[in-house]
């Protein structure tokens, strides 16, 4: 806090800069800044009087000394705080930069639009008093310097009045001008300034600048624009490169020629660039270069990071661009950002342990009709399925299998849940969902994914259901029927849910083909765990098989959760070890995953659902009812007994 006694920091800019003076006579009104608080006391940094008499009697080392800014130590009752105008930060920029014009004369100072920094700048209760200051700032300025603002207008003049090319209201700032102009500017009729509250009323000699009217000079005028862009973009992205090198002790001698055209980069993306960078010399170069103890990395390895991450952008602003020209209107752009195209989904069925046979029915009910639509494009047997329920146990692989489908049938991927067909509005629900449709029928092959599907289609007639709801239920129904009816369409509906006893009859009836995902044996454990511990380091011969046996009752979430449990236990040894502070010791490395610690892990992690629950046996239940492979589908055929 600046006080009427204060605090300015030297040139050196450290704390042993600063002279302490005991026993000092101070003047009163003398300013400063604290410099350090205890208790009643605080030691406050004065400003360095602007005039002192010299008497003749001052020493070399008396002047060095008074150069210094003093600290002394007072009493909280003997200080104010300084609310003067010299105390604001605008104000000490503004004077910093007008001291510092002179010295770099000849010169010309643009300021932008007052709007889109003034307001940031400086506060309101003293904006009158800023311009104020900078004025009288401005009146003090002499010698070869321009000083120009720009201003937006942001209403059209009217049509009738084009504004004139030149307006200059205050000729007496342009005595200094040469003869010529003041012979231009003598001629013109000034108008009465417009009304403004921003700096821009400092600069009362205004030039209007119009667009160019002809066409040859427009296309000049756009290309210059779009040249100007550049520059600044350019200019832009060195600062971002430079302050990542700096901050990761890299450095590069040829940044300045490093092709930043067409990108603009954010701090993370420079840093994803450096990294980039970084690694590619670090893969190619056999001695890599090092400058005082920062590893120098060519330019050359920065342009092919620029280009990667160029090539990378265009590819996902193409595909941005494609879906927005494939929207007809703000309901269908809603989902934009739900899509995921195959190649980013990042799963595969061999990603997937176990849930072989729900893998091989999947690929013959999906992968091969959309993959192989020829196929299916006759008579009325071979059609593909519109509809497939995934149901079972929490934490089974239910959504892991929905996006691993869409990746093997390379198929666009949208998720959606209950909040994306609701609105605020009323019947904008039934203009979602129609968009919906309408969105994928356009993006096909589409997997329309439903997660929790029963929270979205549950049983309509409820005494708490809304009447929203219940209309949104019809219209997702009434779309569902009509993609049905369109057998090119190659767009599927997965729902996936571990309550399928709450969804609606005709949802089911919508959905023929009902796969349960069961909680995995020992065998499938096995392969769960075997991909879980793909890339770990784990110790020789271990013992998968004893593990998977241990495990009954886990799902796969759960088998996860047990593998992460058990990997902290050797990051915990080894801390443990440092703190016990062993002489010498310099390990760093963490020790293999043992089967012990599993043992020790299962401890913690158990089961998220038992075998014998109510919802287990409900799931089972239902399955023996509805499910593929259940008691209906064993029952023989014919009417009656």
């Amino acid at each position: 806090h600046r006080v009427i006694l204060g605090k300015i920091p030297t040139q050196e800019g450290a704390a042993e800069s600063f002279t302490f003076i005991s026993g000092r006579t101070l003047s009163n009104g003398q300013r400063g800044e604290i410099y350090e608080i205890n208790g009643d006391q605080v030691a406050v940094l004065f400003d360095p009087p602007e005039e002192k008499l010299d008497d003749g009697k001052n020493d070399e080392a008396n002047k060095e000394q008074d150069a210094k800014p003093s600290v002394c130590w007072v009493d909280t009752q003997d200080i104010v705080l300084d609310h003067d105008t010299e105390a604001e930060d605008w104000h000490i920029a503004m004077e910093a930069f007008c001291e510092a014009l002179p010295s770099l004369q000849p010169a010309i100072v643009y300021f932008p639009d007052s709007s889109q920094w003034l307001s940031r700048a400086v506060p309101r209760s003293n904006r009158r008093e800023f311009i104020e200051k900078v004025e009288e700032m401005f009146d003090q300025l002499n010698g070869p310097l321009v000083l120009i603002c720009g201003q937006n207008i942001l209403e059209a003049a009217p049509k009738d009045k084009d504004p004139k090319a030149l307006m200059f209201h205050n000729l007496s700032r342009l005595s200094p001008l040469t003869s010529s102009l003041k012979r231009l500017v003598g001629g013109l009729q000034g108008r009465k300034p417009s009304k403004s509250n921003g700096i821009a009323k400092l600069f009362g000699n205004k030039f209007y600048i119009p667009f160019p009217k002809d066409d040859e000079q427009l296309r000049v005028f756009n290309n210059q624009i779009a040249e100007d862009k550049k520059i600044i973009v350019s200019r832009h992205n060195l600062v971002e490169l430079h302050k990542v090198l700096e901050d990761h002790g890299l450095s590069c001698e040829n940044l300045l020629h490093v092709k930043l055209e067409s990108i603009i980069l954010t701090k993370q993306r420079a840093e994803k660039v450096i990294g980039w960078a970084r690694s590619h010399y670090l893969s190619s170069a056999i001695n890599p270069s090092i400058k005082g103890d920062k590893l120098v990395i060519p330019r050359e390895s920065l342009d092919l990071a620029i280009e990667r991450l160029r090539e990378l952008e265009a590819s996902t602003k193409s595909l941005s661009e494609n879906m927005k020209m494939l929207a007809k209107d703000e309901f269908e752009r809603n989902f934009i950002s739900a899509v995921v195209p195959p190649h980013e989904i990042g799963v595969k069925f061999e990603d997937i342990g176990a849930l072989e046979d729900v893998k091989k029915t999947l690929d013959e009910l999906v992968t091969l009709p959309m993959r192989r639509p020829e196929l299916f494009s006759r008579g009325n047997l071979l059609r593909p399925c519109k509809g497939i329920l995934l149901f079972g146990p929490p934490g089974t692989g239910k959504t892991l299998l929905a996006k691993a489908l869409a990746t093997e049938a390379g198929a666009n991927f949208i998720s959606i849940t209950g909040s994306s067909l609701t609105s605020k509005w009323f019947g904008d629900a039934e203009k979602l969902t129609k968009a919906l449709f309408s969105f994928a029928s356009r993006l096909a092959p589409v997997i329309i994914f439903v997660d929790e599907v029963d929270s979205l289609l549950g049983a309509r007639g409820g005494a708490m259901e809304h009447e929203a709801t219940r209309r949104m239920r019809n219209e997702f129904m009434a779309a569902w029927d009509g993609l049905r009816s369109k057998d090119s369409q190659r767009i599927l509906i997965l729902g996936a849910t571990n309550r399928p006893f709450d969804l609606d009859d005709a949802v089911i009836r919508r959905l023929p083909r009902r796969i349960y995902v069961d909680l995995p044996d020992a065998q499938n454990r096995m392969k769960i765990l075997k991909i879980l511990l793909a890339k770990e380091n784990i110790e020789c011969e271990f013992g998968f098989d004893e593990l998977a046996n241990a495990t009954e009752g886990y799902s796969g979430s759960d088998l996860k959760n047990l593998c992460v449990a058990a990997a902290y236990r050797p990051v915990h040894e080894l801390l443990e070890e440092e703190k016990k502070g062993a002489a010498g010791s310099t390990k760093t490395s963490l020790r293999s995953l043992k089967l012990d610690d599993f043992v020790q892990a299962k401890a913690k992690v158990s089961p998220s659902v038992a075998f014998d629950a109510t919802s287990m046996n409900e799931l089972r239940k239902w399955n023996e009812q509805y499910g593929e492979g259940g008691s209906r589908s064993k029952s023989p055929f014919g009417f009656g007994s």
